[in-house]
């Protein structure tokens, strides 16, 4: 099942002499449960493609659709909604709100919703992250790795059409990164999360189902590993 698809996705910042094309006719698909890592040098354009598919900003032409609905020219409100419902965000910097308990940082999305959590997703979510013990704790008094982890797993309380993690362990140290590349990997497998990560790190991005690299604005590789 296809889960985002982009046909044609350019975006341009600027205009005349000072105009930059980040993107420059994307096409792509991604499937449901697949696990794909983004590549490229700085300036490729492999952030702003993120940011696109997560309704962060808009093509300046093409169309993308996740789960079948055209986000192109989402905005405003119509833009933060489905941010909220259909696309999980992660970041290099955890983003958890520091006077919250991570159970509640985890449930923030819901919450603006005014809506349950489904007590046994909640329940393996925390589990297979390892953080069940930690819930009642505030951010400042776990650990990066686990502030992380928190952060994945507040992405992932709505079930999300697609993970976007952006340099997700940039800001850990090597023992934290692989066990954060693991969890991601298991999230894909046994949940069957899609998942588009961008890094820098090449060692990381071999852990992915598939690499694209990206180059001005350009898909310029795309292989499926193993």
């Amino acid at each position: 099942m296809e889960i985002v698809k982009c046909e044609g996705v350019g975006k341009v910042y600027g205009k005349g002499e000072n105009q930059v094309r980040a993107l420059d006719g994307i096409d792509l698909s991604i499937e449901k449960g697949e696990f794909a890592a983004v590549m490229g040098a700085s300036g490729s354009g492999k952030s702003t493609l993120l940011h696109i598919l997560g309704t962060v900003d808009r093509p300046t032409q093409g169309r993308v659709l996740v789960e079948g609905t055209d986000i192109s020219g989402m905005k405003g409100r119509a833009a933060a909604l489905f941010r909220r419902r259909k696309v999980g965000l992660v970041y290099q910097f955890y983003n958890l709100i520091p006077t919250l308990t991570v159970k509640k940082n985890i449930l923030m999305p819901l919450l603006l919703d005014k809506r349950k959590p489904n007590q046994e997703y909640f329940d393996q979510i925390v589990s297979s992250l390892g953080i069940e013990d930690k819930l009642e704790f505030l951010p400042g008094q776990i650990s990066g790795g686990q502030q992380q982890r928190a952060a994945i797993a507040r992405a992932l309380i709505y079930r999300p059409a697609i993970l976007l993690a952006d340099e997700p362990t940039g800001n850990l140290d090597r023992r934290n990164s692989e066990e954060i590349i693991a969890l991601l990997k298991r999230t894909s497998r046994d949940l069957k999360q899609t998942i588009l990560m961008v890094t820098h790190d090449e060692k990381i991005a071999l852990e992915a189902d598939r690499i694209l690299v990206m180059e001005d604005g350009r898909i310029i590789s795309d292989r499926k590993q193993g």
